[in-house]
């Protein structure tokens, strides 16, 4: 089965699946999208006025890239992309494990990898994220999935819930996991000021 880029019908069809099979029900999402992303140095991006994917492939024939084994394999992975960007690197793209794909990308070892749009390493290593021009990359939008039982059971849980639709961008969410992973703060003190971040600004 293709992938669906559409995060209205993606949205859509898994609500109405989960609500018939399983009683579960899909609140507003958070606002971010952890998809795959499209990555290069944050020095990069400022110098060649890097924004989009379509940008960096005017680049790629000069650059090397690195992808973790998932992405090569997947369907909706590197061979896709190159094809809809025309993407063509100095060499094959390394294989080599994500987590080591971000810090090889800041040590200058490649120019470009793939990684998590939301993982706080690229906060902490100055790293950019390139836009999606062409939208190839399906969505994968953060929604809180709910019992029916327990919205009955907690009245206020729905409306607590609600107030965090579309209250986490992409970066916010890179923040707050670096804060956690990168830093090593505690993740429910990271969580409750960023709560009272948004309640100051109501």
């Amino acid at each position: 089965r293709k992938p669906i880029h559409d995060a209205r019908e993606v949205y859509r069809q898994t609500r109405e699946a989960y609500a018939s099979r399983f009683g579960v029900e899909l609140t507003e999402p958070l606002g971010f999208n952890n998809t795959f992303a499209i990555i290069v140095r944050g020095e990069a991006a400022r110098r060649l006025q890097l924004e989009t994917i379509s940008d960096a492939a005017r680049h790629a024939a000069q650059w090397t890239a690195a992808f973790g084994p998932e992405f090569m394999e997947r369907e909706d992975g590197f061979k896709g992309l190159a094809a809809a960007y025309g993407l063509r690197f100095r060499e094959p793209p390394r294989v080599m494990n994500l987590g080591l794909t971000y810090r090889a990308l800041a040590d200058g070892k490649v120019d470009l990898v793939a990684g998590d749009s939301t993982s706080g390493v690229i906060t902490a290593l100055d790293l950019a994220v390139l836009r999606d021009d062409r939208g190839y990359f399906p969505p994968y939008e953060a929604v809180p999935f709910v019992r029916k039982q327990s919205l009955e059971r907690h009245p206020g849980l729905r409306a607590a819930l609600a107030a965090l639709g579309g209250k986490i961008s992409d970066d916010a969410m890179r923040r707050l996991n670096h804060a956690v992973d990168g830093e090593h703060r505690d993740a429910r003190a990271v969580v409750a000021q960023f709560l009272d971040t948004l309640r100051a600004a109501r």
